[in-house]
């Protein structure tokens, strides 16, 4: 598959999935909908895997990076991300998330020694003043009790957590470890992990058997998870955890859109000038327009 292909898969399931995290909120606590999630992906990645005949023997230090991949990736950004889900609308989650494309070079930079040039400081620049905008009235009124702030503090923690399972999943494609394979591992390791969480915290192991929240859940599992992770992590692989999450410029805008239908998103001037500035920060960072002249 081309990386073009890639792309438009992660952008279309990634920028509905946030709609679907939105639907698992209810009945069933947030962590326990997250462990239902990846025990189901992991299982179906696993499967695959078997059924294929590709290998599933790997060393201890290999599992341990693995871990170190899904930990943060398949568990603890997610536990955040639903938590944000209750206090904003998933579009301005996923906005929130399309800040990691920023994340992910000063990360890679420190964490795999990549270069950072000139222009990403001023995506960084233009990306802040974007979500400033966004949240401009909960920012005049400061609040600490606005559920708006609360969403948009948990979202950028989460991504936090997102950009370095992207981080360990670079390192561990040049250490040879297979996508499809590490993906399953490290959805396994993240779901013992979140039901551990469930487990300590004492939350009830519930059900709901609505069709929304089934359905969802299936979405989530298979499209979210499974082939929307495999066409990600494949491209961070062959084209760097940057140029990956150029895929982030444009979900939200899908997200945002099923927002204004689904949630009653209500845009404003503000809000959308900051979609605008936060989407051109993105491709400030990304674009090779005046890479010759950075040294």
């Amino acid at each position: 598959m081309n990386n073009v292909f890639l792309y438009f898969v992660t952008i279309a399931v990634w920028g509905s999935s946030w709609l679907g995290i939105k639907l698992q909120l209810g009945l069933v606590p947030p962590e326990l909908s997250v462990a239902y999630r990846f025990i189901l992906a992991a299982a179906l990645l696993l499967g695959w895997c078997w059924l294929r005949g590709l290998t599933l023997r790997f060393s201890l230090r290999q599992h341990a990076f693995i871990a170190l991949q899904g930990l943060p990736l398949f568990s603890i950004n997610y536990i955040i991300f639903y938590f944000a889900t209750g206090y904003m609308t998933s579009g301005l989650v996923a906005l929130t998330f399309s800040t990691i494309v920023i994340i992910n070079i000063f990360l890679g930079a420190l964490l795999l020694g990549l270069p950072v040039r000139p222009r990403v400081t001023l995506g960084a620049a233009l990306g802040i003043a974007g979500l400033a905008l966004v949240f401009w009235p909960d920012l005049v009124a400061f609040d600490l009790s606005s559920d708006r702030l609360i969403g948009l503090g948990l979202s950028l923690v989460a991504t936090m957590f997102a950009s370095l399972g992207n981080i360990a999943s670079a390192r561990n494609q040049r250490a040879g470890i297979p996508v499809v394979q590490g993906n399953a591992f490290g959805m396994a390791y993240g779901a013992l992990l979140t039901t551990a969480f469930v487990l300590v915290r004492g939350v009830p192991i519930v059900f709901d058997p609505s069709p929304a929240y089934v359905g969802s859940l299936l979405f989530l599992a298979v499209f979210a998870s499974v082939i929307g992770f495999g066409s990600y992590l494949t491209l961070i692989g062959r084209i760097g955890p940057d140029r990956a999450a150029y895929a982030s410029v444009v979900f939200p805008v899908i997200a945002l859109t099923l927002s204004t239908f689904f949630e009653d998103y209500r845009w404003t001037p503000l809000a959308f000038a900051g979609m605008v500035l936060i989407l051109i920060g993105n491709i400030v960072v990304l674009t090779r327009i005046g890479r010759k002249h950075e040294g």
